[in-house]
């Protein structure tokens, strides 16, 4: 459903026009003056606003400069409605990016066919960025490891068709990166990919998130557009499916069947064509016997299983990672090109990476942000916990005092890592005294730039 806000100060005007795009199917909320209207513009998301020019504490074309400002993924196409409409008028809107203009008194016809033009124009425009913030699928693959080609060859496979997928993967594997380069090569290409973190979000929220939600206007309040109604002609990616309460998932269940669903306190069913991606790190047949996940629902996202192999089964492609990530940082913070040494590499390689290719990638950052002007990463460079393998062989750490020194720095850094460098925070999480921690991080050679 497509969301229109009203702005005029004229309650006839308001009325009317509520009453007429209600009945074409729109969702529509009105507002009396420019400052209502911007709050109403920053606690919900529409599409088009249909913006006098005439309002009682502003000009409407400040308004629209205004809105134009607002974060392109939020912001709404604007048309522009007067009653003392002129040429020069018409064309000032339309310089500060008014979508068009209509002069009062409004032609229904009229009004309804820009306004349908409008709702179609932001569609694409928005569909156009979510393009461009996705991925190539062959930058998210890299590696020529066996494991790698194989899931390269099941996604040319599988992502033609309609079927459901479900990928299966440790934490930090790439699952999301899987989801979306199986919508890149699938039919809905050129439509929006969706994402819902089901871990991410509390229960409570979880069913509006999903399904939306539908205020009644009496209590103020606005209309929620859910991920399946965002998804509609595209990809619902569900991550980490496996911790969705039993409640969620029958309605997932249900929605799935027919293609269909109500939004909470809704009372009209919306249909909707959506290819469904699910993840989870989780032994689902497991959760099932546990009474944590149902069984039904498991078979019918279960139509295509992906594996997604932990980067120790394919250590074969951590050298071309680690290189892909110090040229993405390098980019990112201003560097010029940074070269890693073979012994750095070999490091890395023996490393068991619990936490996938995402630790990986953090550890790539961490190591950039605290050698600001090294232009080749040495083994020293890396972190105590990535030698841990190859240190215990060598016999590096030549006493228990330095082993612990190690792991006591890398724990340190880590939690700093949380805090996004605020000393304070990280003081807060490690359960230290900011004075105690500055001491700490002195003795343990550890420098960060708040």
């Amino acid at each position: 459903m497509n969301h229109v806000l009203v702005v005029d100060d004229e309650a006839e005007i308001r009325n009317s026009l509520e009453e007429i795009l209600r009945e074409e199917g729109y969702s529509v909320a009105c507002a009396a003056s420019a400052g209502e209207a911007m709050t109403m513009l920053q606690d919900a998301p529409y599409d088009v606003v249909l913006l006098d020019i005439w309002l009682p504490d502003r000009d409407g074309l400040e308004v629209l400069g205004d809105i134009r400002r607002m974060p392109s993924e939020s912001r709404p196409e604007v048309i522009i409605i007067s009653g003392h409409g002129t040429i020069e008028t018409a064309v000032k809107a339309t310089k500060l990016g008014a979508y068009d203009f209509l002069e009062k008194p409004l032609s229904l016809d009229r009004t309804l066919i820009v306004l349908k033009n409008a709702v179609e124009a932001r569609r694409l425009r928005s569909e156009n960025e979510e393009f461009k913030r996705q991925f190539s699928a062959n930058a998210v693959l890299t590696g020529d490891s066996v494991p790698l080609k194989a899931l390269r060859q099941q996604i040319r496979l599988m992502a033609p068709t309609n079927g459901r997928v479900l990928i299966y993967g440790e934490s930090g594997t790439g699952k999301e990166l899987i989801a979306r380069a199986i919508h890149a090569e699938s039919l809905r290409r050129d439509r929006v990919f969706v994402e819902l973190n089901c871990a991410a979000i509390p229960e409570a929220h979880i069913e509006a998130e999903l399904f939306g939600a539908r205020h009644a206007v009496q209590a103020g309040g606005h209309d929620h557009r859910g991920m399946l109604e965002r998804a509609d002609g595209g990809t619902l990616y569900l991550d980490e499916v496996g911790d969705m309460s039993l409640k969620t998932q029958a309605k997932v269940l249900s929605a799935l069947d027919d293609q269909m669903f109500t939004p909470v306190g809704g009372s009209q069913p919306l249909r909707v064509d959506v290819r469904l991606i699910a993840s989870t790190n989780k032994d689902l047949e497991d959760e099932i016997a546990k009474g944590n996940f149902r069984e039904d629902l498991f078979y019918r996202l279960n139509v295509v299983p992906f594996f997604v192999p932990p980067l120790r089964e394919r250590k074969q492609d951590i050298p071309l990672l680690a290189r892909e990530f110090l040229a993405e940082f390098g980019r990112q913070y201003g560097r010029p090109r940074i070269e890693i040494s073979e012994e750095a590499v070999d490091t890395l390689t023996a490393y068991h990476w619990p936490g996938n290719v995402r630790e990986l990638k953090n550890v790539i950052e961490r190591t950039l942000i605290l050698n600001p002007r090294v232009l080749r990463i040495e083994r020293k460079h890396l972190p105590p916990l990535t030698q841990k393998s190859g240190a215990r062989a060598s016999g590096e750490f030549a006493s228990l005092q330095q082993a612990r020194d190690a792991y006591e720095r890398e724990y340190i850094l880590k939690k700093i890592e949380e805090a996004h460098n605020n000393i304070s925070h990280a003081a807060e999480l490690l359960g230290l005294e900011r004075s105690h921690l500055y001491r700490k991080m002195k003795a343990l050679d550890i420098v960060v730039r708040e």
